[in-house]
């Protein structure tokens, strides 16, 4: 599909996130001064710059082009043939801008994005207001694997900041499939193999709306989506990204509306090119508001996101607003306080549905790993979001009863799903907690255990110490 010319300032904005994105651009380009603020004629010779970019990037072979080759077309036919030099210089599209199919009507009503919004939304993520989402995170949404298949429940997800966003949604996913479905559904494992593809939006729906309704304190949620065009013209000290300039805010007080609009608008959170996670992302953050989520801060944390190896990756208090919405930065129970400067450290105050486990390597050796307080360690079911050595997964049981029931948790099984493509079936665990065989094993052994035990169960023992784990034939792979 061609697209509309853009007016002069609708083309500047796509090329200043086009260089926005290529960090090798981005940083010759920022450390001169170039930026639209400086004055006319330093504008001038900017785009300028990027127009020799963009002439570059125009022989690139669109996606519209390839489809049309797929298709069979001939290319000799007038329809077909790519566009002339001087149309492509007017008509390129951003490599991570939202199709158009995917943003709603500016008449849908909501609220309309505002600068000011705009820049406490920014603040709140990154600490300032010149840092916007790259590559990763952009090109992230939420893609279920097969439907009607052994991993039909699963989000397929990529190592990167928003791996941890989507593992926390995916195990609100399983909470839906085995324990909200409906009263006739089977809590087995063989019955989230039998999910469609409507059940997958239903399931995402009701899981991104179960995250926002206890984010807003279960009065309201707003959902943020994308408008075709956009809101308000930034200041001279905001970072333009073209996608957070184009919000509309839709707030509901009653949760089944809330459920109905997302489900509604569910492409928006799972189509390739949705910005999907940074969307649900917005919403989470406008659902608890960042009044309150300045609140739940303490003197530890002052944004949800960190950069770490070039990447933006989520700090503690964002993993807990998803996992119980409140941002509080730290996994212990309740309140503590920081000795050196006198202030109280923010913990988590009540259970939840979905639990945390905590394992890594490097800060077990260095003696640094935080202790995660029982709040987080049982849940009120049994499903937990599990953080080992950086990367985030899902660890859960289909007996609602294991953890109000201390003769259930004596012989027991879980389930594990790391969220990587090359995971092609769901791993099963035993999990006994009488014998002590681990024990014995450990003493056994020199040094670290971890040189003996995977990772996953030394992060599955904080809960139950000493439990033996049986991989039941898969070979331990995490």
């Amino acid at each position: 599909m061609a697209t509309d010319k853009m007016d002069a300032n609708g083309e500047l904005d796509e090329i200043l996130q086009r260089v926005a994105d290529l960090q090798k651009w981005r940083d010759v380009f920022d450390s001169r001064g170039l930026e639209l603020q400086q004055g006319c004629v330093k504008g001038t010779r900017f785009y300028c710059r990027c127009h020799i970019l963009l002439e570059l990037f125009s022989t690139a072979k669109r996606p519209s082009e390839k489809k049309s080759d797929e298709d069979g077309e001939d290319s000799s036919h007038p329809a077909s043939r790519p566009p002339s030099t001087s149309a492509q210089s007017h008509q390129f599209t951003a490599p991570y801008s939202i199709p158009q199919a995917l943003a709603v009507s500016a008449s849908l009503g909501g609220q309309a994005m505002s600068p000011e919004l705009a820049v406490s939304l920014r603040t709140v993520l990154f600490g300032n207001t010149f840092h916007i989402f790259n590559y990763e995170w952009k090109k992230s949404f939420f893609k279920f694997r097969e439907p009607f298949s052994e991993m039909a429940y699963a989000l397929e997800t990529e190592r990167g900041g928003a791996c941890a966003v989507q593992m926390v949604v995916q195990a609100h996913i399983i909470k839906y499939l085995l324990f909200n479905r409906s009263a006739e559904s089977d809590c087995t494992i063989q019955s989230m193999m039998t999910v469609g593809e409507m059940e997958q939006r239903k399931a995402l729906a009701a899981a991104l709306t179960d995250i926002l309704w206890a984010a807003g304190e279960e009065e309201t949620v707003t959902v943020c989506l994308v408008t075709s065009e956009r809101c308000f013209t930034p200041h001279l000290n905001y970072k333009l990204d073209s996608f957070t300039e184009r919000l509309q805010l839709f707030t509901f007080k009653k949760k089944e509306e809330a459920r109905a609009f997302i489900y509604e608008h569910i492409q928006c959170f799972r189509e390739e090119g949705s910005h999907g996670i940074i969307l649900f992302l917005y919403s989470l953050i406008f659902s608890r508001t960042i009044d309150r989520i300045q609140t739940d801060l303490d003197c530890t944390t002052t944004q949800l996101l960190h950069l770490r190896f070039g990447n933006f990756v989520c700090r503690q208090a964002l993993i807990n607003l998803l996992l119980t919405g409140r941002a509080t930065p730290h996994v212990f129970n309740g309140t503590s306080h920081c000795k050196e400067q006198d202030k109280p450290l923010y913990g988590v105050l009540t259970r939840s549905n979905v639990g945390y486990l905590l394992w890594n390597r490097d800060q077990v050796n260095h003696a640094q790993l935080p202790l995660v307080g029982s709040m987080l360690k049982t849940p009120k079911l049994p499903i937990w979001v599990c953080n080992i050595n950086g990367t985030y997964s899902v660890l859960f049981g289909t007996n609602c009863s294991l953890l109000s029931d201390w003769k259930m948790e004596h012989l027991f099984l879980l389930y594990f799903y790391n969220g990587q493509p090359t995971q092609l079936n769901t791993t099963t665990l035993s999990i006994d907690t009488h014998s002590h065989h681990w024990e014995a094993d450990s003493n056994d052994s020199q040094g670290d255990p971890e040189k003996k035990f995977p990772s996953l169960e030394m992060t599955i023992r904080t809960k139950w110490e000493g439990a033996v784990i049986d991989w039941n034939g898969t070979v331990p792979f995490f």
